[in-house]
């Protein structure tokens, strides 16, 4: 795949969008700092220990001697992101202390990152007024990821954790991946990076965007609230630059802005699912939405029904990390709704035809392991099909068997097993052959022609996602021609729980053979992007023509939360924004096309995937999203 090329556009239309304005901050990709160093003497700071600190041109030099040394900052904190680059000369080791609070005897006791080679952990440590260290415990670890809060130590003798679970199958027939993993490690001689985020009682640290360092408890008897440190020890220099930190305590709320090219409707205020979907439930011609365990009848949507027994969704501690669907799966001429959950076997609920009661519930597949599943009609027989990665690790189409529809759906694979991504997942005809061809963060796959006796269907490898902290791949991958020479192209987020929208110029060489240029159209915090706007976390998305122009647009936005309240995602506070990104061709522009974001709503953002309708058959569809914020329609008056 060629290089990556920018299609960087100026906002046009509402303006609004530059709420959000994402200027470039420097290095640091995952918060926007309240400070970053950039000057030439260490003012604000002072030292201890045995080591020489320095500023010259917006870098900390540190030259350690005896037991290294430590640069204070004189500002206490306690809950903190920290971000800088480092780069390491032969023997040196270096480190972050947080929460850096006085002792006694006029030391110091907290918590401490160690970067060095052959030492990757978090720590609490105790030191003497000179700067020596007297002790130092490896923290404990919380056991679990998704925690804000870990949990006490088990009071019982705790039992031997079992080992980890078998990875996913390497890739099929020896073929090289297409996104090789970043390597974790210091790299010496190099400019590498570390975020360490500390809030509440757990410290997370990311070097080089990636892991290798073991989360930790930090326990308020370790430090409670102090001044940031960074330490050099070792033999080697340590150079630091794009030095910035961020104090996590405020929470900022920006004031709420609805698009004037859309009317928003507030269904449910309640959490209770990330994916609704449209049908006629009960049968009076009107459109209705499922959303979790309710359905909202049209043309007005303020009466609602039950599908299931559910309750509220706390959006701190729990999430629905499923999508829903709406089709007549049973063949009676009713639509049923399909819960499709990670790591579950997905469930169809049987419409009752108009009986008040709820629905007859039947698990028809084996446990599903990815986080985004489709309906289309993929086979082209003009009925829609459930494509979804299966509990061996192969992508899959299921559909009912019409012998007894509520039993197992009948599976056809479209993959062998693989290291496939769990996000990010689109259909279309990519080759021009007239048939439906399937694409993941890994590449795309060619249907075979009808009666093929093949087991699977040929595999072309392609980069549509990106490595770091979080695997790659993003939500529905769109498919369409972007810039109008007659090729099929493709739109994607490239990372669902971390940063990037980009599409994907399908290029044909002499010999037909198909390959692809990356356009990014955003990035994140420290890189230039389409019309200033940068968010994280563009879980879910989908395209339409939203604008009435003839071309598909591709709308996404933030999955607010999206491993709960934690820090293991960047910018997990961020504005839970949604937007669509006009397709805009222009010979001028790098591909021959642009995308222009216009922000449609800021404090609701995008689940794990949206509805796209046109609920009062004017012409123009309407968006529908279930978030942690609630339910929502978004009436289209673009033409208006």
């Amino acid at each position: 795949m060629s290089a990556r090329r920018f299609a960087v556009v100026l906002m046009s239309g509402l303006g609004i969008g530059l709420l959000f304005m994402a200027t470039i901050q420097g290095a640091s990709k995952n918060f926007v700092p309240d400070v970053t160093f950039s000057g030439s003497t260490l003012a604000g700071w002072r030292t201890i220990g045995h080591a020489a600190w320095r500023a010259e041109n917006g870098e900390i030099v540190a030259i350690p001697a005896g037991g290294g040394g430590w640069l204070v900052l004189e500002r206490g904190y306690q809950d903190v992101a920290l971000f800088t680059s480092f780069r390491c000369a032969a023997g040196c080791k270096t480190g972050v202390l947080l929460r850096a609070e006085k002792t006694v005897d006029g030391g110091m006791k907290g918590i401490f990152v160690s970067v060095a080679e052959d030492d990757l952990r978090s720590y609490r440590i105790v030191l003497d007024a000179q700067g020596v260290e007297t002790s130092r415990e490896r923290l404990r670890a919380p056991g679990g990821g998704q925690y804000r809060v870990a949990p006490p130590p088990p009071s019982a003798q705790p039992v031997a954790a079992p080992g980890p679970p078998p990875g996913p199958p390497s890739m099929p027939g020896g073929v090289v991946s297409p996104i090789p993993r970043t390597p974790s490690g210091v790299r010496a001689g190099e400019w590498n990076t570390l975020e360490v985020v500390l809030d509440a009682n757990i410290v997370r640290a990311f070097l080089n965007d990636t892991g290798g360092i073991t989360d930790g408890v930090a326990e308020d008897a370790y430090g409670r609230f102090g001044p940031i440190a960074l330490y050099v020890g070792g033999t080697g220099e340590v150079r630091f630059k794009d030095v910035g930190y961020k104090d996590l305590q405020p929470r900022v709320t920006v004031p709420e802005k609805v698009s004037t090219r859309f009317r928003m409707q507030t269904l449910d205020e309640f959490y209770y699912s990330w994916a609704p979907a449209v049908a006629d439930f009960n049968h009076d011609g009107q459109p209705d939405i499922v959303a979790g365990p309710y359905y909202y009848l049209g043309p007005d949507y303020s009466v609602s029904k039950q599908v299931y027994i559910g309750g509220t969704i706390d959006p701190g501690t729990q999430y629905f990390n499923g999508l829903q669907f709406a089709y007549d799966f049973n063949g009676d001429g009713w639509p049923d709704v399909l819960n499709s959950v990670f790591q579950r076997p997905a469930e169809v609920f049987i419409n009752p035809k108009g009986e008040s009661r709820r629905w007859d519930q039947f698990t028809v597949t084996d446990r599903m392991s990815c986080e985004l599943m489709l309906l289309k009609d993929i086979d082209g027989d003009g009925k829609l099909d459930f494509l979804f990665k299966d509990s061996e690790n192969k992508f899959v189409y299921a559909n009912p068997d019409p012998a007894n529809p509520t039993g197992m759906w009948l599976k056809h694979a479209i993959s062998d097993p693989g290291p496939w991504a769990n996000h990010g997942m689109g259909v279309g005809d990519i080759n021009g052959d007239g048939r439906l061809d399937f694409v993941n963060a890994f590449g795309w796959w060619e249907q075979p022609a009808k009666g093929s006796a093949q087991p699977s269907w040929a595999y072309h490898p392609g980069a549509f996602g990106v490595w770091n902290r979080s695997s790659p791949g993003g939500a529905e991958i769109a498919v369409y021609d972007v810039n109008g020479d007659g090729l099929n192209d493709l739109v994607t987020s490239l990372q669902a729980h971390g940063w990037g929208l980009s599409w994907f110029e399908q290029k044909r060489g002499a010999d037909q053979k198909i390959s692809f240029i990356e356009h990014q159209i955003m990035g994140d915090f420290s890189t230039r992007n389409a019309g200033n706007v940068a968010f994280s976390e563009p879980h879910g998305g989908t395209f339409a023509d939203i604008d009435g122009d003839g071309v598909p647009d591709f709308i996404t936005g933030k999955r607010f939360w999206s491993h709960l309240d934690t820090y293991i995602d960047p910018d997990p506070h961020g504005p839970p924004v949604l937007y669509v990104y006009r397709t805009v061709r222009n010979p001028k522009a790098p591909g021959g096309a642009e995308f222009v974001p216009e922000l449609i709503h800021n404090r609701s953002g995008v689940g794990s995937g949206l509805a796209v309708a046109d609920l009062n058959k004017d012409g123009a569809p309407e968006l529908i999203t279930s978030t942690k914020r609630g339910t929502f329609i978004f009436w289209n008056n673009w033409k208006k």
